[in-house]
């Protein structure tokens, strides 16, 4: 999807969706971190030639490992918002934009995937 359309949709009419190619895990804190697997053959060859791990750990920020759980298949964009509003209240305004861009950022990692509602 074109970045010009990606801008254009109203990602609170959708469901998040989490990849399952990704593992990954909440620690006591609550802080989340994904596990995304180094393959391909460039890859291999870093990881031979510069030392490069075959897994590497992304660690969400507060915001973003709140939401990561919340992203379950069943709830909307619009539904984690009410819930990041509860949780975060102002400081989490403009809570809607922010949020779709948060959506974008993942869609574009590659780590969620929308439905439509």
């Amino acid at each position: 999807m074109s970045k010009k359309k990606q801008k254009d949709i109203n990602y609170l009419d959708f469901i998040p969706v989490r990849k399952e190619e990704f593992r990954w895990d909440q620690d006591d804190a609550g802080a989340v971190t994904i596990y995304v697997e180094n393959k391909g053959p460039f890859n291999r060859l870093a990881q031979k030639i510069l030392h490069k791990p075959k897994t590497s750990q992304i660690h969400l920020e507060e915001t973003g490992s709140f939401i990561w759980p919340l992203i379950d298949g069943k709830r909307s964009v619009y539904d984690i918002g009410l819930l990041v509003k509860e949780e975060f209240g102002d400081a989490a305004e403009p809570l809607y934009p922010r949020l779709s861009k948060y959506m974008q950022m993942l869609i574009n990692c590659g780590f969620i995937e929308m439905l439509p509602q």
